[in-house]
């Protein structure tokens, strides 16, 4: 079997707050192999989120390990790091917190361009357009303020953001729990679409089986920072073992058809 994109193994991590120790993460493992959606799901306060920001970068792990396209993630430091940041991307789920809200989309899409040399002065521009198309956005919304559009917009601005470095891996943290339900389903429609034609990776995490029963191949159920169990998609949403991946079973809205390998 080769090895996987992504190893999780044994991450824990600790918060001091008023004098009080809060285990955020304890001794979460999991995997995700190439061209796989893994989610995490489970509700807030599970962890989740926690996983996000420690695979990037943006808080340290108290222990466990990281090790991605065979990289010790945690031990990479400088000029090292930089040069991994490419591969790995992320979506939040409100990209106006990322994004300059005054900000053009050309501008958005033409920075990661320009700051790891993906493209020259003269073909970024349209560099810039072939990714709106990519995601289904027209190219005339270049000279648009990110303010100016919608929600599901902006999203996918922030996806074609995210695919402009060729990433391996994109993590997406409760991506689509502000969008509304229809354009919610077009987007998911876009994630599968983007991993099958180009292989890339998705860690999915959600507080919405019914959204990750769409996307996932795989599934790891937090509760209380750990992980209460882990499966196929389609066996954790017929037979969840753990109480609350029960709960979250019942939570959802409808049961929609996971996606499978055979199926692909």
């Amino acid at each position: 079997m080769s090895e996987p994109l992504l190893a999780v193994s044994g991450l824990s991590k600790h918060y001091r707050r008023a004098g009080r120790t809060i285990t955020a993460l304890d001794g979460v493992s999991f995997q995700v192999n190439r061209a796989e959606t893994f989610a995490l799901v489970g509700p807030s306060g599970s962890g989740k989120s926690t996983v996000a920001r420690l695979l990037l970068r943006l808080a340290d792990a108290d222990a466990g390990s990281i090790h991605f396209e065979g990289q010790d993630l945690m031990a990479l430091r400088g000029e090292k790091l930089r040069a991994m940041r490419p591969r790995l991307q992320m979506v939040f789920q409100d990209p106006r917190s990322a994004f300059n809200p005054r900000a053009t989309v050309g501008r958005v899409l033409d920075d990661p361009l320009r700051i790891h040399g993906l493209a020259g002065r003269d073909e970024r521009p349209r560099a810039v357009e072939t990714l709106l198309e990519r995601v289904g956005l027209s190219p005339a919304l270049t000279l648009r303020a990110i303010h100016e559009i919608s929600g599901g917009q902006r999203q996918r601005v922030a996806i074609a953001r995210a695919i402009a470095t060729k990433p391996s891996l994109i993590v997406l943290d409760e991506a689509l729990s502000a969008l509304d339900v229809s354009v919610r389903a077009d987007i998911l429609d876009l994630l599968v679409s983007l991993q099958l034609d180009e292989g890339i990776s998705y860690l999915f995490i959600s507080h919405d089986l019914g959204v990750v029963a769409r996307v996932a191949h795989r599934v790891a159920v937090m509760d209380a920072g750990a992980i209460a169990e882990t499966g196929e998609a389609r066996q954790i949403i017929a037979a969840p073992s753990s109480p609350i991946g029960k709960a979250l079973v019942a939570a959802m809205p409808s049961l929609a058809q996971p996606v499978s390998k055979e199926a692909e």
